[in-house]
């Protein structure tokens, strides 16, 4: 049986890591993933010449907004946060389109003490997986810091799921602390975004921040964090969580989530 990892770039993606250890766990030999280079105008026909020893696909930027038009039957939760990132083959060959970011934030973040109100950095399709896993989790209030404007459609997301929303510059996310902060902004994007805490001259002992990167970790912006106090949470936490709802969604079996973490730690040196 064959699945895979779609994107653009993908050659870093550890997606293929995590799902080959997990087949290794379990003994699954029939099972192959892999990484197919992709960029969105190729996906409908690149899935329309799949056959039917596909079971299963990851999708990464650019393609889980695409991902709409090859799917079958799309999830509540990804027809809610407009983004998909996983299509599970159908016995009529069809595809079922899921999100399982969500699981992955919410898997990473059920430990942490909220106090009903988180900041996002970010407002694309992963801060909008961020209000749906944080509204699951309890939280009531979200502030959206971004460069400039947020997408009209997270905003309108947040409306829906009755979250209390404002909109901040980026420059002034850590004003007003709060517990816990989620940031789904690219590496290069963040890097000079922990800059902004020392500004502040204030201490975020109690807080906890999930930077979405997993490679390169800590990244600059989980140093920063970390300087000032924050508790700090990798993205590799919300991969292998996602991961492994798509393991479970494509083989049909539990994913084993401790083999799962290992090999990704082994593969990021950490």
């Amino acid at each position: 049986m064959n699945a895979a990892v779609l994107g653009q770039p993908i050659a870093h993606s550890l997606s293929p890591v995590l799902h080959g250890a997990a087949y290794r766990a379990l003994g699954l030999e029939g099972w192959a993933y892999a990484a197919h280079e992709l960029g969105a105008a190729e996906l409908p026909g690149w899935v329309a010449g799949l056959d039917e020893t596909w079971r299963g696909l990851s999708l990464t930027m650019p393609l889980k907004e695409v991902a709409f038009e090859v799917a079958t039957t799309v999830s509540g939760t990804a027809r809610q946060t407009g983004a998909i990132n996983t299509l599970v083959r159908r016995s009529d060959l069809g595809w079922d389109a899921h999100n399982t970011d969500v699981a992955g934030l919410v898997e990473s973040l059920r430990h942490v003490d909220h106090g009903g109100s988180a900041t996002i950095l970010g407002s694309g399709a992963t801060a909008r997986s961020a209000l749906v896993a944080l509204r699951e989790l309890g939280v009531s209030s979200v502030r959206l810091a971004v460069r400039t404007q947020p997408r009209p459609e997270t905003v309108a997301l947040a409306a829906d799921l009755g979250l209390a929303a404002a909109a901040v510059p980026l420059t002034h996310w850590a004003l007003d602390p709060v517990r816990l902060y989620v940031s789904t902004l690219p590496a290069d994007a963040s890097a000079s975004t922990g800059a902004f805490l020392g500004e502040t001259g204030s201490r975020f002992d109690g807080a906890t921040l999930l930077d979405v990167v997993y490679a390169g970790w800590p990244t600059p912006l989980a140093r920063d964090a970390a300087a000032v106090g924050m508790t700090t949470i990798g993205g590799l936490d919300m991969l292998v969580h996602q991961a492994a709802e798509q393991f479970r969604l494509f083989t049909g079996e539990r994913a084993p989530v401790d083999a799962m973490f290992a090999a990704g730690r082994e593969a990021l040196g950490s």
